[in-house]
């Protein structure tokens, strides 16, 4: 049998397993210097903040306000109030004598209007009619009874003069009768009395209103038995009301009070219960001199002519109505009229200087109203007043201005805020 070539063997190479087993060591100790590299620059990127490159911060501008311009001028506040409407005059009629009421008459029902002198109520006459008759027979019987007084002391005159003696003046009285024509004359003038009497109990049997005037209520029906004083009707004068408001005493150096010489100042009235826009005219006629309890108010009487606008057409002003009252006031010279958002708590005026700063100015204030103030002292003439709110305001802090709305003229475009 042929015998097989034997293999050839790899020839025996000192160091050649310990350059492979190198090899097999350091490339893990590699990979692992390199992760290891990796994970100490992930973690120094990390744990280093971002440089961010710094700026100087950019200046606010300064706020912007709104500003309106000092002016002196004649002005007046404006004063207003409420005041409840009230009768000038009023009367409740009462019955001047006894008896039965009759009736009524048909004009004499409450809301009604009644002249002057016209005939309201009647009452039963029958008892005075024949007390007049009466008085009338008692006159006539004290006249003739005078008459033949008269006659008795002429004849006595004669007699006396027949005789021919001078007596004493006492003594010559009783001859001619002169007491019993004075019982006479005075007979006579009792009887007249007791005849016009009965003459005006017969007229009062009539009741007439005293001045033109509404029939407010009646307080008795016909038919009813009245005595002496018993009240038949509440009347109320159509011809002026009044109307009681009250103001702070300061209001008071801005009016004038009716006298006999000039008249009062001049109010305009109006109700909620009118159509919007009526109005109607009053006069100030009479300040009142006790003061309202409460808050301690001066009391003012307004009167208003033709209350029911019976004769003029104008709305009517209702006794008990809540009416509002304005003013025409007395202006004076020389105040600054601002608005009052430009009033800072005590009396302080934030003005804005020619550089633009906020300067603080102490004024005097000689009204505060709803919308405007009156500035007697403190300011100049063309300053510029800040009228909107800052946050922290200092002394000299820097602004800038904006003419108010108010104040900027039609058709004017408003500066953006910003």
């Amino acid at each position: 049998m042929p015998r097989h070539a034997a293999a050839p063997c790899a020839p025996h190479r000192p160091g050649f397993h310990a350059r492979q087993r190198g090899r097999l060591t350091l490339g893990p100790l590699l990979a692992l210097l390199v992760l290891a590299g990796g994970l100490f620059l992930a973690w120094w990127l990390i744990s280093q903040p971002p440089r961010v490159e710094r700026r100087a911060p950019a200046e606010a501008p300064p706020p912007l306000v709104d500003v309106v311009t000092a002016h002196q001028r004649a002005a007046a506040p404006s004063l207003h109030g409420f005041g409840r409407v009230q009768a000038e005059r009023e009367a409740h009629l009462s019955s001047r004598i006894a008896g039965q009421l009759l009736e009524f008459a048909p004009n004499t029902l409450p809301g009604m209007v009644v002249e002057a002198g016209a005939p309201l109520a009647r009452m039963d006459d029958t008892d005075l009619r024949l007390a007049l008759r009466d008085a009338e027979a008692g006159l006539a019987q004290a006249q003739a009874q005078l008459a033949m007084e008269r006659g008795e002391q002429q004849r006595a005159q004669s007699e006396y003069q027949s005789f021919g003696r001078n007596l004493p003046a006492d003594r010559r009285a009783l001859v001619l009768r002169e007491p019993q024509l004075r019982v006479a004359e005075a007979e006579v003038e009792r009887a007249t009395t007791a005849r016009d009497r009965a003459r005006l109990d017969l007229q009062r049997t009539t009741l007439t209103a005293p001045w033109r005037g509404m029939v407010q209520s009646r307080l008795l029906g016909a038919g009813s038995e009245v005595s002496n004083g018993t009240e038949l009707l509440h009347l109320v004068d159509v011809t002026r009301f009044w109307v009681r408001v009250s103001l702070p005493g300061e209001a008071l150096g801005w009016l004038d009070a009716a006298t006999d010489d000039t008249p009062g100042s001049q109010v305009t009235i109006s109700s909620r219960s009118w159509p919007a826009g009526h109005e109607r005219l009053g006069e100030l006629i009479a300040v009142l001199p006790t003061l309202e309890e409460n808050g301690l108010q001066a009391q003012l009487l307004v009167a208003v002519d033709d209350p029911l606008g019976l004769e003029q057409g104008s709305p009517a002003l209702r006794l008990g109505d809540m009416a509002r009252l304005d003013f025409a006031t007395r202006p004076r010279e020389g105040l600054f009229v601002l608005p009052v958002a430009a009033l800072r708590p005590g009396d302080e005026i934030w003005v804005l200087d020619d550089e633009d700063r906020l300067r603080r100015r102490q004024v005097a204030v000689l009204h505060r109203g709803d919308e405007r103030v009156l500035i007697e002292q403190g300011l100049e003439e063309d300053q510029r007043i800040v009228i909107s709110q800052l946050g922290q305001p200092r002394e000299g802090m820097r602004l800038r201005a904006r003419i108010a709305d108010s104040e900027r003229p039609a058709g004017a475009v408003r500066e953006p805020t910003s």
